[in-house]
């Protein structure tokens, strides 16, 4: 049976730099997260300094591990075989791509077969989950925090979990007759909000789905369009009656810190896919079911969506939300974002 607190505790211990343990349908993977690891603990991990690496297929791509590879799958784990020039700065190296130019990478690197492949790629999903880079020290033995299964992942991860926790009146610039409602579930302590503007009169509600955003919606930054949109996004649903979905998944799902760290990739150059795949993410973690389910709590399964996002569409509908129109929603671009919205346009497909 699934414990989606056995999760819950495996996050917190991932986060503090404390072994885990994943028990897949071949065998059980002891792990280390390589971000938060440091000499002793990793000493008191692997004394016998033979604990191989596991990070993403994205990320070994990076490292020119995809001829090595015997499927081409985008989601699949890769183990890499421990060797005595990656002690723990090495390791730190291969995983983080901040190095990737600043320090060469001490290879050659060789891909051997990842052993529990549910559980290794369990162990990549809960790495995004804490917000970490997905890399870890593996072996097949240890002493471990806790011990979980891949489906205690998905249970903590389900957004049918999602309940309403409050609502309030909460007047706005943009309308004053505004309601908000917040969602959270029992085991993911993340909160999601609804704000819902002006008064339903019987037609299909105007919808936003906006991706939480730090630098952009609080701080103001130019390298996206996150704070136009949002504003831009109230002012449309005010002018008639609709619902702004706030979702707390910043950077497209891979939390605030691996955001920045793609900004930094991006200031060498590399696109915002790129600088994705580089930290070994997918190219949008995000997933709009919780957008499916809170507009299912407050009652509206058939809306206008507010987006130039296709896949949002999709995956809405796939959760039972009947997109009656998907109305544009295009803001000018300024010299900072200019290539962040050729990117949308060109390589995510956006309708821009």
């Amino acid at each position: 049976m699934s414990d989606p607190r056995a999760a819950a505790r495996a996050i917190d211990a991932l986060k503090r730099g404390w072994p885990i343990a994943i028990a897949g349908a071949a065998g059980t993977l002891h792990l280390l997260a390589i971000e938060t690891a440091d000499a002793g603990r990793l000493a008191a991990f692997d004394p016998g300094e033979d604990a191989d690496i596991l990070i993403s297929s994205t990320r070994a791509a990076t490292l020119k591990l995809g001829n090595q590879l015997a499927a081409a799958d985008p989601a699949r784990p890769v183990r890499v075989a421990r060797a005595p020039w990656i002690d723990l700065a090495g390791a730190v190296a291969l995983a983080d791509p901040a190095f990737d130019l600043a320090t060469p990478l001490k290879g050659p690197y060789r891909a051997i077969p990842v052993g529990s492949e549910d559980a290794a790629s369990a162990a990549l999903e809960l790495a995004r989950l804490a917000g970490l880079l997905p890399a870890f020290f593996v072996g097949a033995v240890g002493d471990a925090e806790v011990t979980i299964i891949p489906a205690d992942i998905d249970a903590y991860d389900d957004s049918a979990a999602l309940m309403i926790a409050a609502r309030a009146r909460l007047p706005v610039e943009a309308a004053e007759n505004a309601e908000i409602v917040a969602f959270r579930s029992r085991d993911d302590a993340t909160e999601h909000v609804a704000l819902i503007l002006g008064e339903p009169d019987g037609t299909p509600p105007l919808v936003r789905l906006h991706s939480e955003c730090l630098t952009g919606d609080v701080l103001g930054s130019l390298k996206c369009d996150c704070g136009p949109q949002l504003h831009a996004a109230l002012h449309a649903i005010a002018a008639r009656w609709g619902i702004l979905l706030y979702l707390r998944q910043e950077g497209r799902g891979i939390g605030l810190v691996n955001k920045l760290r793609a900004y930094s990739l991006q200031d060498q150059g590399f696109d915002t896919v790129d600088a994705n795949l580089r930290l070994g993410f997918a190219i949008d973690a995000r997933d709009f079911g919780v957008a499916a389910r809170m507009l299912s709590l407050i009652g509206q399964t058939r809306i206008r969506l507010l987006t130039n996002n296709p896949e949002k569409v999709n995956q809405l509908s796939a959760h039972g939300i009947d997109v009656a129109e998907r109305v544009p929603h295009s803001l000018p671009s300024n010299p900072h974002n200019a290539k962040y919205l050729d990117t949308k346009r060109d390589r995510t497909g956006h309708q821009l």
